[in-house]
């Protein structure tokens, strides 16, 4: 439905509503003031009848042929027999009580005003319904201009709210006319101040937009860029493969083709958890996630590659360590950190640590290894970055995952040098669970 239509029948009916109203206000008060005139006049008749000298039946040879009176008028003499009566068929009591009254009878509703004098009794009576068809009258002389006026105010309203609406028409256009490529600000010059706050949102969402296409641009050319080299070696080694002249010359090819394989994978793997952990990406539904219990069971994954390199897995656990979070994502975290530390120590100790004060969590992994120099650590978290002394290969998207995640449950990643001032500290806080 338009809003031009809705905006017209409300304020329309708004306007006829008030018009009834008003008559309604105007039809009482008129009628009170018309009780109030015609009692005055009652009165005055029935005194002006009470003063007159006549006998009873001068009086009613006097008030004979005034039938076209709107007031009935009754008068008795001293023996209670009525000797005048203005409207013969019309069936008004005698009266019950001197003074004003109110009667009703087969023939409607009458106010009544009696007075006895030298024997009579004068009793002059009014409709009711000649008074309310009064004040009916007045009010609808008062409601008449509501109802001339309702079309050319009609008529105002529909421009009017037209010329308004105009705005959002072209505004509507405006940002039609956006796109991937072009996602300007809209102008906030001459802007309604009703329709300054819709114009900021849209304004918000076209940053927030052109910010997310950016970044996708950027991702992909960086996966694009990261997938290359792996893919290029892939068919090297697969070229070797197919060259080998031997047994040993073959085998030998084939490793390096499983290990490229593996290490592609990997990227993949990586890229692919980048995306899940993307901040528009549909999040997973909340849990009570115990941090300590949940690194006990990533050590234990990690034992035989730690091993394997000669590297003394410790686990250091204050538990529980309970936070809401996403346990498949919190995991995905605790490996990337333990899987970096084992890789960059190339012997000695990697201690894992989770534990709970101050109403945060704190999952922490120390290594012994080379570490990452200051002037770098804000850098690492960049997606595909590897520092310049990096020894070992990887795809440079682990610490920007682990950062992702932890942003995504309202955490912070920090790196720091490890106790004893030898390898890297890499520490995670979350909000404890209420």
């Amino acid at each position: 439905m338009s809003m031009r239509r809705r905006l017209l029948f409300w304020l329309l009916s708004s306007v006829l509503a008030g018009g009834l109203a008003a008559a309604a206000v105007v039809f009482f008060q008129a009628r009170y003031a018309a009780n109030e005139i015609f009692d005055y006049q009652l009165r005055q008749l029935a005194l002006t009848l009470r003063d007159r000298t006549y006998s009873p039946r001068e009086l009613a040879e006097v008030l004979q042929g005034e039938d076209a009176l709107e007031f009935v008028i009754q008068v008795w003499g001293p023996d209670g027999k009525r000797v005048y009566a203005s409207h013969p068929k019309l069936d008004v009591p005698g009266a019950v009580q001197l003074g004003f009254s109110d009667l009703t009878t087969r023939d409607g509703r009458f106010r009544v005003f009696a007075i006895q004098q030298r024997g009579l009794t004068i009793q002059v009576a009014q409709p009711v319904a000649a008074r309310d068809q009064l004040a009916l009258a007045a009010a609808g002389r008062t409601l008449l201009p509501f109802v001339v006026a309702l079309p050319l105010l009609g008529w105002l309203i529909w421009r009017l709210v037209g010329r308004e609406v105009r705005f959002l028409e072209s505004t509507a256009k405006v940002v039609a006319s956006r796109s991937p490529e072009s996602l300007e600000a809209i102008e906030t010059t001459r802007v309604p101040e009703e329709i300054q706050p819709l114009i900021g949102a849209l304004n918000g969402l076209l940053a927030r937009l052109g910010t997310a296409l950016a970044q996708q641009r950027q991702f992909i050319a960086d996966a694009a860029h990261e997938l290359r080299t792996p893919l290029t070696a892939l068919m090297l080694q697969l070229q070797l493969a197919e060259r080998a002249r031997d047994e040993a010359e073959r085998q030998k090819a084939h490793a390096m083709l499983r290990e490229g394989i593996a290490r592609a994978a990997h990227v993949v793997e990586q890229l692919l958890t980048l995306a899940r952990e993307d901040p528009d990406a549909r999040k997973a539904a909340q849990e009570k996630v115990d941090l300590a219990e949940l690194a006990r069971a990533v050590a234990q994954a990690h034992e035989s590659s730690a091993a394997a390199k000669g590297v003394a897995l410790r686990t250091v656990l204050d538990g529980p360590v309970v936070v809401e979070g996403d346990r498949a994502a919190l995991r995905t975290l605790m490996d990337n950190l333990v899987d970096n530390a084992i890789r960059y120590t190339p012997a000695g100790d990697v201690t894992i640590k989770a534990q709970g004060r101050d109403g945060e969590a704190f999952f922490e992994v120390d290594d012994s290894g080379p570490g990452i120099p200051v002037a770098e650590r804000a850098r690492v978290f960049d997606r595909f970055y590897r520092g310049e002394t990096a020894a070992e290969g990887g795809t440079g998207l682990g610490l920007a995952i682990v950062r992702r995640i932890a942003d995504r449950h309202r955490g912070a990643v920090e790196l720091a040098d490890a106790p004893g001032g030898r390898g890297l500290a890499a520490v995670v806080k979350l909000p404890l669970a209420s």
